[in-house]
């Protein structure tokens, strides 16, 4: 089995791309050593201490070093569980046990009813234009909610403390959704 790497803007995240689907549907951000204890590959990768994230998408696997250390150091090491995982066509994720709690991405934060058209334009665009580039560089971006004109996206993967993000938000994304929705007046990580 061979496994590709692709590097990403962020320089502390790599993208690792099996060949195969990682994820049948969704995504799955992973920021954290007690959150990667739902899969685990996850729980592997986090395992070898230089990890601080870990993200599932589609087709690939995006992997975040630790501040000072070296992807030449790091690299062997994450292709060899990759390669492990794969090749044994283990479980990507455990069953879920009593608390087992829904990822941040899947809770509902709760639109105003009354922006419900403004709220599934603004969905629409970010599913369309937005997600598909950011899965390039190894991330994701998720909707969050909308009040009075400020549309509020959380970046994943390698978008998640990527040194370009900020400005892909303010010079990108801001600007689409303000050229296709007049209601939108700002854009804000969370």
């Amino acid at each position: 089995m061979l496994i590709e790497t692709e590097p990403t803007p962020n320089p502390a995240t790599l993208k690792f791309l099996p060949g195969r689907a990682v994820m049948d549907s969704g995504t799955r951000d992973f920021a954290t050593p007690e959150e990667a204890e739902a899969s685990p590959l996850a729980e592997a990768l986090f395992g070898l201490g230089d990890v601080t994230g870990v993200f599932f998408g589609r087709d690939f696997i995006s992997v975040t070093a630790a501040p000072g250390v070296e992807w030449r150091d790091l690299k062997p090491d994450v292709l060899g569980i990759l390669l492990d995982h794969f090749s044994a066509n283990m479980p990507l994720f455990r069953a879920p046990s009593a608390g087992f709690s829904v990822p941040a991405e899947d809770q509902d934060f709760g639109d105003n009813p009354e922006d419900a058209e403004i709220v599934a334009q603004i969905k629409e665009l970010i599913e369309t234009r937005v997600r598909p580039a950011v899965a390039n560089d190894g991330g994701d971006i998720v909707y969050r909610g909308f009040d009075q004109g400020k549309v509020y996206l959380q970046m994943q993967g390698a978008c998640s403390g990527c040194p370009s993000s900020s400005a892909t938000l303010k010079n990108g994304i801001e600007q689409l959704l303000k050229h296709y929705v007049p209601e939108v007046t700002e854009v804000r990580a969370v």
